[in-house]
């Protein structure tokens, strides 16, 4: 008579208690996520917020998660694994303090732009605290197994629990905490607590205690160079690194930085010194409807920046009257104190997500709408599709004008695919860019306006014409050179917008 062989027994009791080994499992998981989502903020000063950004985040910190586990796993097979769990997290906490000058040094040195320099400062900054985290799991495991027979209810509980650990990281840091606290201080804080957890282990389950404590003591040095450390940053909003940059050459005049990009000048005593020349287009596109309501028009403005276009607006048309969607209410306050941003009753700004916010609009209720909204170099791909247009379209009087902003450099995919998908929309468009248009030459600023009532292309090439400054700039609106422009850019709608893929570098 055969008998099947009863499932051997490692221990008579685990190394490492049920309850230990679960909150374990959660913390290392919530601590990785933590770092997922902070990076983001960490990279956004050196390569913006972008789709790009974000997925060379993810792809490296999922680099490390399968790399750790290997690791890991190879690991508690040679040695003790209750006696590796200290020092792994104590190099976990190393790794990512270390994090914060890795990126600003590496962000500083202005690697080739595009998709690698994302996942090259991503893999630098978080491959390795991505890694060590994920190899505790393995060693929680072999540490708590006792019984073969119930592998798979350990295994399957401990991975939930870590599950249950990197939502809850997520979802704490997304929500809470870089709201309440700098991204550089929140890592910093982050790598502590797993040192001093790496050095409770070691004490308390006879690991290395000597390194665990001579990693705590090179971890202080580390935060505090970390900390110390000059950073890109004079505000920092849940959404944006904020730097107010003075003029050198004119004390009253201020640049505001948006992470990598310069989205605004202010000359805080004249509001009607535009500094920046695509602000200028943006007026030449919109001169004939400003002209035909002899300055008492109404402006939606799609972005606040610095709000330099409304307050220009207001101060050389008094009748005027603006409505500024703003996402971040840190850039109104900004505005207010840094920016020379008074109160002014023709100046309403709603604060909130401009495709939200811009259907509570009435139809048909502005002459001028102005999209100037950015998330790095990138329009957010929201506010670039068939569906907003329509909105827009709406919102805009049959006689009204549509002017965009978009930054885009040869072969100029986005905003070719933004000017066919104006002209689905509006039927007429004109493209204002520096010339020859759509040739090799350096990008920029390119302005696509469109509107129901036709453009002018000779009068907006006048008015642009007629400022005092150097003229490389023209007006496409013919129908047959833009269609040879435009080619066969996409139609960009809410199933279809690549806005980051279609970006010239």
């Amino acid at each position: 008579m055969n008998a099947s062989p009863a499932p051997e027994l490692r221990d008579a009791a685990p190394r490492l208690s049920p309850t230990a080994a679960a909150l374990l499992t959660f913390l290392a998981a919530a601590c990785v996520l933590v770092l997922e989502i902070a990076a983001a903020r960490l990279l956004a000063p050196y390569v913006g917020v972008t789709l790009t950004t974000y997925t060379a985040i993810i792809g490296v910190i999922l680099a490390g998660i399968a790399l750790g586990a290997w690791a890991g796993g190879r690991l508690a097979d040679r040695r003790p694994p209750e006696r590796l769990l200290g020092p792994t997290f104590v190099v976990g906490g190393i790794t990512a303090i270390a994090s914060v000058p890795i990126v600003g040094v590496v962000g500083a040195a202005n690697l080739p732009p595009g998709v690698g320099e994302s996942v090259v400062l991503a893999g630098l900054g978080f491959v390795a605290p991505a890694t060590v985290l994920s190899a505790v799991a393995p060693m929680i495991v072999k540490a708590t197994l006792t019984d073969l027979s119930r592998t798979g209810s350990l295994v399957g509980r401990l991975s939930a629990i870590g599950t249950i650990g990197a939502i809850t990281g997520t979802f704490l840091t997304g929500f809470v905490l870089l709201g309440l606290v700098p991204t550089r201080l929140l890592i910093v804080v982050v790598g502590g607590l797993l040192v001093l957890l790496g050095v409770g282990l070691s004490v308390n389950l006879r690991g290395p205690v000597a390194a665990a404590l001579t990693g705590l003591v090179a971890a202080i040095g580390l935060g505090g160079a970390a900390l110390a450390a000059p950073t890109p940053c004079d505000i920092e909003t849940r959404y944006y690194c904020v730097a107010i940059v003075a003029d050198t050459g004119n004390p009253d005049g201020r640049f505001l930085v948006l992470d990598e990009l310069t989205h605004a000048f202010v000359d805080v005593g004249d509001p009607t010194n535009l500094r920046f020349g695509y602000l200028r287009r943006i007026l030449d596109a919109a001169g004939d409807v400003i002209a035909a309501r002899e300055g008492a028009i109404e402006v939606l403005h799609v972005g606040g920046g610095g709000f330099s276009l409304p307050r220009y607006l207001v101060a050389t048309y008094p009748a005027s009257e603006h409505v500024v969607l703003e996402l971040d209410p840190a850039i109104l306050e900004i505005g207010r104190q840094e920016l020379g941003f008074a109160r002014d009753a023709r100046i309403e700004v709603v604060l909130g997500d401009a495709r939200l916010s811009i259907a509570d609009q009435p139809d048909d209720a502005f002459d001028i709408v102005v999209g100037d909204a950015f998330g790095g170099l990138a329009v957010p791909w929201h506010l670039t599709t068939r569906e907003f247009l329509a909105e827009i379209d709406r919102v805009l009087r049959p006689d009204g004008i549509y002017v965009m902003n978009v930054i885009d450099y040869f072969p100029f995919g986005f905003a070719r695919a933004e000017a066919r998908t104006a002209g689905e929309v509006f039927g007429n468009v004109a493209v204002i860019g520096r010339t020859p248009i759509g040739q090799p030459v350096m990008g920029g600023n390119v302005i696509v306006a469109a509107s129901r009532a036709g453009l002018d292309e000779l009068r907006i090439q006048e008015r642009i014409d007629a400022w005092p400054e150097p003229r490389d700039t023209a007006v496409m609106a013919d129908a047959g050179d833009l269609d040879a422009l435009i080619g066969n850019a996409p139609l960009l709608t809410d199933d279809y917008a690549p806005v980051d893929q279609l970006l010239g570098r």
